[in-house]
């Protein structure tokens, strides 16, 4: 009787208190412009603290975006999220917003902002995180690609 008790409790802990997190990741591409500029500063700081990318001509870059979701399977799906969801919601709400954009004067959520990498992804978390939970998902980290030297990740403020 002790070991079927045990068993028991076993399969409770693993099927009910034991949960299995899962992690999944899409890939979206952007094409954009923008201009590395602080307004606090002159043009000489500017251009001393960005180089080139301070150029008031703007420059370019070919974005890599990767959205991390996280959570429970589900049973019945076999899945954390929809891809297809998942892709719609980051394409709908972000891509089309910085697609072949210039990202200091046309983006709505990166006005009065200094348009580094690092600010930019921070500026696509507060836009992405509540529109992940609307589909029962979790968002647990973006990578933004800005070039093959540099990117960012952020984890939110958690």
């Amino acid at each position: 009787m002790l070991i079927i008790r045990i068993v028991y409790l076993f399969h409770v802990l693993v099927t009910e208190v034991l949960f299995f997190m899962v992690y999944l990741t899409r890939r979206e591409r952007f094409n954009s412009a923008h201009r590395l500029f602080s307004p606090e500063l002159s043009e000489e700081e500017n251009y001393k603290l960005y180089g080139k990318c301070a150029n008031p001509n703007w420059h370019g870059h070919n974005y890599e975006l990767f959205v991390t979701v996280k959570g429970e399977v589900n049973k019945k799906t076999g899945v954390i999220v929809n891809l297809k969801d998942l892709s719609h919601i980051v394409n709908e709400h972000i891509i089309e917003k910085l697609d072949h954009k210039n990202l200091n004067v046309e983006v709505d959520f990166l006005t009065d902002k200094i348009v580094s990498t690092e600010n930019i992804i921070i500026e696509i978390w507060k836009v992405l995180e509540p529109e992940v939970a609307k589909v029962n998902a979790k968002l647990h980290k973006l990578k933004l690609i800005e070039t093959e030297n540099n990117f960012a990740e952020y984890y939110g403020e958690d």
